[in-house]
């Protein structure tokens, strides 16, 4: 009875319950998609790597060598040797490494050095192996594979040239012009900093380097050609930036991780890239726990909206209570009917929110994943979730509770006294 008569009256008001449920509705959507952004971006930077035991460097701090090795943000402070990093390949405990130099880009985009055992053991996402759309890994010194991301912002195919240039920058007018790559694959999407990386053989950094003097391009008449760097003896590098380390027994990790961060011959630093993607998260959290709080009160201020429209209508209706006590309505029924009304619009304002939050990930995520390799997968409501979106009813309730105690005071003869 009460139910059907809150709904009768919301109906007589719909205007005002309509720009209610929508202002709510609105905020509900902002949280809903803040956390589903916090959950993505958390996912996002656990799955980034994983099966790798440790990655090792020059000695830094260990988000810094996060970064740059498996973000490709930021620079390294010194390279690693190649005699240290033999050594440590060599090592008995070690299954498998993938070397890793930086320092080139591709119109924007980082260029990273390797061999093909990163194709290999390079895992994300719970050991997902990097896989092919088209193509293979490299065969040749001067061949190339590209990230999803690469391919699809630049436009090219198997088959396409591809000129590095010296340095970072997004313009640079030191290029390697006379060591041209060709595209030999193209790597699928991992929502992960691969899809936006070119890939070339180690071997190939020094190659396209071997006439370069520091950040200088060489004259005209010293220019080593692509076809003599090919046929130089030996294109083993000097240094890498970093390389990545595989165990054969988990549990020789962190006896590993102390021997390299003791490594006498030169600095070098270990890290476990799990802990410090929790370092790296939880520096990055207080950010996200604040875009949390700021959508708390963009949902709060949607219920103050609600509570505003029904103490203004409250006037209004003061001879609609009276002529609902006239006829049997005790105090009570008033007070539950105007509860009942804020929940309603609460309920219909969240469950609007989910609906609106939904239809906007459903259109955003192609191009959070293009952009930015931000993965939304459009999973249904977790607990927490309907914890939370419960808890905004409750408040809608709570806040309800407020007119209707008013009305609840308000006495027969007063509401049958007033004039039109």
């Amino acid at each position: 009875m009460i139910f059907s008569l809150a709904l009768r009256s919301l109906g007589n008001r719909r205007s005002t319950a309509l720009l209610t449920v929508a202002a709510i509705a609105v905020s509900v959507a902002l949280l809903l998609g803040v956390q589903k952004m916090r959950t993505a971006a958390r996912e996002s930077f656990a799955n980034t790597v994983s099966g790798v035991d440790l990655i090792v460097g020059a000695r830094s701090g260990q988000l810094n060598l996060l970064l740059y090795s498996v973000f490709r943000v930021g620079d390294a402070t010194a390279n690693v040797s190649w005699e240290s990093y033999q050594k440590i390949a060599r090592h008995p405990d070690v299954a498998w490494t993938i070397p890793i130099s930086l320092g080139d880009s591709h119109r924007g985009f980082r260029v990273l050095g390797t061999t093909n055992d990163y194709f290999r053991h390079y895992h994300y996402a719970g050991e997902r192996a990097l896989v092919f759309t088209e193509g293979k890994p490299f065969a040749a010194l001067y061949d190339v594979v590209l990230g999803a991301d690469v391919a699809r912002a630049l436009g090219y195919r198997l088959g396409s040239e591809v000129v590095v240039a010296h340095g970072l920058g997004n313009v640079s007018f030191a290029l390697h012009k006379d060591k041209p790559f060709r595209v030999v694959g193209i790597l699928a999407p991992t929502g992960t900093p691969v899809d936006r990386t070119v890939h070339v053989p180690l071997e190939a950094i020094t190659a396209i380097h071997q006439d370069f003097q520091g950040a200088s391009q060489p004259a005209i008449g010293a220019r080593i050609g692509a076809s003599a760097a090919r046929e130089q003896v030996d294109l083993t590098p000097q240094s890498i930036t970093a390389f990545m380390v595989g165990m054969r027994s988990k549990v020789m990790t962190f006896t590993m991780q102390r021997a390299i961060n003791e490594y006498r011959s030169e600095p070098l630093l270990a890290i476990i890239p799990g802990v410090a993607l929790t370092q790296l998260w939880n520096l990055v959290g207080i950010a996200d726990t604040a875009l949390m709080v700021i959508a708390g009160f963009v949902v709060l201020a949607g219920l103050l909206g609600m509570l505003t429209a029904i103490l203004t209508s409250l006037n209004e209706r003061r001879r609609e209570m009276a002529i609902l006590r006239s006829v049997g309505a005790r105090p009570r029924h008033i007070f539950t009917l105007l509860v009942t009304e804020a929940g309603l619009l609460a309920a219909s304002g969240v469950l609007a929110g989910v609906a609106l939050c939904y239809g906007l990930l459903f259109a955003a995520a192609p191009l959070l994943e293009r952009h930015y390799g931000l993965v939304l997968p459009l999973t249904g409501l977790s607990t927490q979730d309907a914890a939370l979106l419960g808890a905004i009813v409750v408040a809608g309730l709570f806040m309800g509770s407020w007119p209707a105690w008013r009305a609840y005071r308000n006495t027969l003869s007063d509401g049958l006294t007033l004039r039109v």
